[in-house]
């Protein structure tokens, strides 16, 4: 059994708290500790080691590195897109100081290695929109995307200056079943299968036609665990890779939803989330990860659908 310690903050999150479940699957239960602001409902955090910590505070996540002599971070708290932008302030400090937190520690040798998500919305308005490429303009125009942006950058320097094993991927929009919808611009795409099992019915906050790269949770997931086992000479990239399995629109996955359930009925009524989603690319050419590490995706739209509409109508 491998003994490697694993320290995940923000453990309760949509990624946190299903990637809690798998790397205690391969790393056994005591070896992996789930923290967060506050304790999750979910059984994983009743099974196995749960501390509570602020990622703003530097001493509590030193206190708890110290305490499991943890070799491994998966720093998943922030703030997501819509959320962050009605909380500027908050949004930058805690996605930026946590993630400081988490470099210097490994600058000073106590941990060593760090995973930091980046997302796609590192790209902007002026991003090329079609398989949008891994080095590119990037000018993000919404808060998540600007401390995601800058994120990769700290990544990267840490790794240059003081050699950090951070890695990190840019996730596209990420779907489950498992975790409610948590305050991002894609989740109207977790959402709509949850009404399509309630209430055959969905009101979709974003409008029809809009094309945005998404993925499965257990492609994320795979994704994710991937990476941080991949062998450090694989790593060619140290701000953050590009990731991809499929791009669809709302009015895509609807006919989908449609075809498992007849009667399926879709409306419109974009809000201040359209803006957001228009800034962002509609698909991303993953062609590094897949070369570098041998990053390969498991779920199309339609297997997706299925899995989901399966699960959730239990």
């Amino acid at each position: 059994m491998d003994t490697t310690k694993i320290l995940i903050i923000g453990a309760c999150g949509q990624i946190g708290s299903e990637l809690t479940l798998k790397l205690r699957e391969l790393y056994g239960i005591d070896n992996v500790i789930a923290s967060d602001i506050r304790k999750g409902e979910q059984e994983v955090f009743q099974t196995g080691p749960f501390e509570l910590v602020d990622a703003m505070k530097f001493d509590e996540v030193a206190a708890l590195v110290d305490k499991y002599k943890v070799d491994e971070v998966y720093l998943m708290a922030a703030l997501l897109s819509a959320t962050a932008e009605k909380n500027p302030a908050f949004a930058w400090d805690l996605n930026m100081n946590s993630l400081f937190h988490v470099l210097n520690l490994a600058k000073e040798g106590k941990i060593k290695k760090v995973f930091w998500p980046s997302s796609i919305a590192v790209f902007g308005p002026t991003t090329p929109k079609q398989n949008t490429p891994q080095y590119t303009v990037m000018e993000p125009s919404t808060v998540y995307g600007i401390s995601k942006q800058s994120g990769e950058r700290w990544c990267e320097y840490y790794h240059e200056k003081f050699g950090v094993d951070v890695r990190s991927i840019r996730y596209p929009g990420l779907i489950s079943w498992k975790t409610p919808p948590g305050g991002g611009t894609t989740d109207y795409a977790v959402d709509i299968y949850y009404k399509a099992v309630e209430q055959n019915k969905y009101t979709c906050f974003l409008s029809e036609n809009t094309e945005l790269p998404m993925m499965y949770m257990d492609d994320a997931i795979r994704a994710t665990v991937g990476i941080m086992q991949a062998k450090k000479e694989d790593m060619k990239i140290r701000s953050a890779y590009n990731l991809s399995a499929i791009s669809f629109t709302p009015k895509q996955i609807a006919e989908q939803i449609a075809k498992e359930k007849p009667g399926f009925t879709i409306d419109y009524e974009p809000d201040f989330r359209q803006a957001i989603a228009d800034s962002w690319p509609s698909s991303i050419d993953d062609t590094s990860a897949r070369e570098d590490w041998g990053w390969k995706h498991d779920f199309d739209l339609e297997t997706m659908t299925k899995v989901m509409l399966e699960n959730l109508s239990k």
